[in-house]
This record gives C-alpha cells, sequence and structure tokens, in this order.
C-alpha cells in the first residue's frame, strides 16, 4: 500500500491562530505517520463571497478551481477550525461553498476524500458545536468520508508550548491517533 497524501489547513488565517496552530501539529503527527503532507493557508485562496448572481455572471473562482484540484490530488484532508459563535468561521464556510460549485470530475474529483477535522477554542468545549457544523458541511459540500474520532483543544490559548506541542498529554495522544486513521483509512480508499 503506497503512502497517503493528506492534504492539511486551518479555517482561520489570522496571525497566531490557534487552529493554525492544531493544523501545524497535525502536519507533523501526519508525516511522522509517514503520510505525504501538503500544508496549505487559505489566504493563498482568497474568493468572494459565495452569491448564485455573481457565479452565473463570473462563473467559479479560479481559486476555488485550483483547491478543489488540491483536494483531488490528496487521498486524505484534514481540517482544524476555530469556532465562532458557537459554529464555523465565514472563512472556512464559504470556502466550501465554492468549492462545492466546481464539478467534481477529471482533475477536480474532489468527492469521495477521508477527512479528519479538529477544533480550538478558548472555551471548555474545544470547538465540539463548531465540528457539528463542519461535519454537515464537508459530506453534504465536499462528499467528505469523515472518520469518526475528532480532536477539540478547550482553552487553547494555554494548550500549545512555545514550540508549537501539545500540553495536554490526553489531547496530545488523541491528535497521535486521530492522524494515524486519518492516514490509515486515506490509503486503503485511495482511488
Amino acid at each position: 500500500m503506497a503512502p497517503a497524501s493528506i492534504l492539511v489547513f486551518a479555517g482561520s488565517i489570522r496571525s497566531g491562530s490557534l487552529s493554525t496552530k492544531l493544523a501545524a501539529l497535525a502536519a507533523k503527527e501526519l508525516a511522522l505517520a509517514d503520510a505525504g503532507v501538503t500544508r496549505i493557508s487559505l489566504a493563498d485562496y482568497e474568493m468572494p463571497i459565495y452569491n448564485g448572481d455573481l457565479e452565473k455572471e463570473k462563473g467559479v473562482p479560479e481559486n476555488a478551481t485550483k483547491l478543489a484540484r488540491l483536494i483531488a490530488a490528496h487521498q486524505g484532508v484534514m481540517i482544524a477550525t476555530p469556532e465562532y459563535n458557537n459554529s464555523v468561521p465565514p472563512l472556512l464556510k464559504n470556502t466550501i461553498d465554492w468549492v462545492s460549485r466546481v464539478e467534481a470530475t477529471g482533475d477536480t474529483k474532489y468527492r469521495n476524500r477521508v477527512y479528519a477535522i479538529g477544533s480550538t477554542s478558548d472555551g471548555m468545549i474545544g470547538g465540539a458545536r463548531a465540528l457539528i457544523d463542519l461535519r454537515k458541511i464537508v459530506q453534504a459540500g465536499l462528499g467528505a468520508i469523515l472518520i469518526p474520532t475528532k480532536i477539540e483543544v478547550s482553552r487553547a490559548q494555554d494548550a500549545f508550548d512555545e514550540s508549537g506541542e501539545l500540553t495536554v498529554e490526553p489531547v496530545s495522544k488523541l491528535l497521535k491517533r486521530l492522524c494515524r486513521q486519518l492516514v490509515d483509512l486515506s490509503a486503503r480508499l485511495a482511488d
């Protein structure tokens, strides 16, 4: 079985973003689990707010097509999201909405990829409400195959040390398990 290739990104582009820290750590763990890892920033895939009239007039933005191609080129995807107002941030939702408008054929066949999801929050439940919504959005919009394990990093402002490692051992172990499951299932389901 060939090593899985995994795309990793955060749902935030804010400087010092906690979800970006989680994405960076997940990329490291995925590489340690023998995956080929591509880590991106959504800042490099800027898109207008989704509007059906805009799509009708100008079509799907090139960055949505580029991202669909990138997803299609990987067997798995890891998304780390912050929680905004008990849900996913608008940047992440808008990105998924636009990618879902790309025809999923040929080099943009982005559907049926294996996804792992994680969240960060400064609260006590670690972004759990954002993950409920993210689960629905990636399944409906991107045809995601979601692994059941997820990671929620509560009090995330205190959860990472200066080198970016998680300071809470059970959460660190959960991230390792999540990454291993993503690599294993992605490799088995590769098309």
